[in-house]
């Protein structure tokens, strides 16, 4: 019996592990353009199966489990909801884009890991294809014993438009802390107020715009007894400019308060800039548990299973 089972379908992917649907992955949604329809994970479940993700909450319908995103793309807004601008604050505008599903290049059915690449195209809202997107998502590192299973996510984004690509963030535009972007994680409501642990010893407080090689955040079940913990490695930003590439920090945008929600920021506060023809690739590891790890348990699940 492999570890990992994958199964395809018309709209959506679903892989199981121990017997539990642990990630559905829907490729080709449907939904309001307000809230900028895209790919996404949800559920996620840990090994009980209890869930990991929340889906359209009443606070921001356009949060929807596991999904890249980008915030601020030249005016447009790839993340869905209203934009901020620096001169009127949040505002809804006719600027929301969606990202289409062209494609799996490779999927691996079963095994010790599974696995799904794709391309897709990246469409602003008047329907200019402004980026070329090449998408993997690896699930892997099943552990029974630990209660844990892990996702590796890599993207690499190509500027196929005629001019230059300014991708920011709400925090670029000038709203302090608020630069979520990227590959981003809403967690269930009943994990508000979670605990937060990181590489560097600090807590939810002094995070949001830090450094920190990891982020683990941990919260107790509705429904299902017990909690769970995310674990999120930061991984790796780099720009390529032809032959020329240059590796960027990444800092953290996470909160427990009003809700939970983490992401490992490609342009928390400083934009990246893409030519015609320049890239920027995004790797990142998820760890998911069916427990509430201590902080010893928590710093060695990071070091056994780190990027």
């Amino acid at each position: 019996m492999p570890d990992f089972t994958l199964r395809l379908d018309e709209d959506d992917a679903t892989v199981t592990a121990a017997g539990i649907d642990i990630a559905r992955y829907a490729f080709a949604p449907e939904g309001a353009a307000s809230e900028g329809p895209k790919p996404y994970l949800h559920p996620l479940r840990a090994l009980d199966g209890a869930p990991l993700t929340a889906f359209r909450p009443w606070d921001h319908r356009w949060h929807k489990g596991l999904q890249m995103t980008w915030t601020h793309v030249s005016g447009q807004n790839f993340w869905g909801g209203p934009t901020y601008r620096r001169d009127i604050g949040y505002t809804p505008l006719d600027n929301v884009g969606r990202m289409r599903h062209n494609r799996f290049t490779r999927v691996t059915e079963a095994g010790a890991e599974v696995s799904l690449i794709e391309d897709l195209t990246w469409i602003t809202r008047a329907g200019d294809e402004w980026l070329a997107e090449r998408r993997a998502h690896r699930f892997h590192s099943l552990d029974l014993v630990r209660g844990v299973w892990a996702l590796d996510f890599s993207t690499t984004l190509r500027n196929t438009s005629d001019h230059d690509l300014e991708l920011g963030s709400p925090t670029t535009q000038g709203r302090p802390n608020a630069g979520y972007t990227g590959f981003v994680i809403r967690m269930p409501r009943a994990w508000t107020g979670g605990r937060v642990q990181s590489a560097t010893g600090h807590g939810v407080e002094s995070l949001m715009g830090a450094e920190s090689a990891w982020v683990a955040f941990s919260g107790e079940h509705d429904e299902f007894d017990g909690g769970g913990t995310v674990l999120v490695f930061a991984g790796t930003v780099r720009v390529s400019r032809g032959t020329a590439t240059q590796d960027r920090p990444i800092k953290w945008f996470v909160r427990s308060e009003p809700f939970p929600i983490l992401a490992p920021s490609p342009s928390f506060d400083e934009p990246i800039v893409l030519a015609p023809g320049d890239e920027v690739s995004l790797s990142h590891r998820h760890v998911f548990g069916d427990r509430i790890w201590s902080p010893d348990e928590t710093r060695a699940i990071a070091a056994d299973l780190a990027l």
